[in-house]
């Protein structure tokens, strides 16, 4: 029986677990297959093997399991592949498939653009900030950079920059620096899914700049364009199992 496993990230502020399982309930009532389990990489529960044991325990010999993060890094391409190797030694009459993280989609792009709007309406020579959480993974800043690029071009903005919270550079205190004393409008978007610690921690540092010119939007966070590109991302995988493909 096919089941599909839900990663999420996890929070230690319980807004940010209870959006998460709020958000993917919802993308469960898109999806048909029998089993459907939600659990978390760290900060939350259930676990990523305690999540694998339900889908057993409800009859799962096939399990798709579905990365909830926004871009590959350390988490898609070594933590959740490690559990998986685990899971498949203890359980090796189960098939387990794996699906890539949001990545790289049009449709965030139209967020990204309505985070912005809702905060207010830019002007002719406004820019936007994507804040991304960071990682040791250079490809991580690649793809942030070409969803700057994206956004850049469709939405017509004067630049579109891009920082880290941690990590490689440049960071948010870079970016700061830099644009001290300057008057251009900028919408700063944490390029995040969900309300938690990262997003306070950038209001915080962001105290004593001119907040008429520099504007903290709300996170990408979890939205009906993420939802589609999720269900995509999901038809992807179910599909490429039923051709063979792992």
């Amino acid at each position: 029986m096919q089941a599909i496993l839900y990663i999420a990230h996890g929070s230690r502020v319980k807004e940010g677990v209870v959006q998460a399982v709020n958000f993917l309930q919802g993308v469960q009532q898109e999806v048909t297959v029998p089993i459907q389990e939600i659990c978390f990489l760290e900060l939350a529960k259930p676990t990523i093997a305690e999540g694998i044991a339900s889908c057993i325990r409800k009859g799962a010999t096939a399990i798709a399991v579905m990365p909830i993060l926004l871009l590959a890094a350390q988490h898609a391409k070594h933590d959740i592949p490690k559990e998986m190797a685990k899971a498949q030694e203890l359980y090796p009459f189960v098939k387990f498939t794996y699906g890539e993280p949001l990545g790289i989609h049009e449709r965030l792009i139209d967020t990204l653009q309505a985070r912005i709007i809702e905060k207010q309406q830019p002007n002719s020579n406004a820019s936007v900030l994507l804040i991304g959480r960071g990682s040791s993974d250079p490809a991580v800043k690649r793809d942030l950079a070409k969803i700057a690029k994206r956004l850049r071009t469709k939405y017509h903005y004067k630049a579109v920059d891009t920082c880290f919270l941690y990590g490689m550079g440049p960071t948010f205190e870079d970016w700061l620096l830099q644009h001290k004393g300057k008057q251009q409008q900028v919408f700063i978007v944490p390029y995040l899914l969900f309300t938690g610690i990262l997003r306070q921690s950038i209001a915080k540092r962001l105290q004593g700049f001119d907040s008429q010119n520099i504007l903290l939007c709300e996170s990408l966070g979890y939205d009906d364009n993420v939802k589609k590109v999720l269900v995509e991302r999901i038809d992807e995988l179910l599909h490429f199992k039923e051709e063979g493909v792992s």
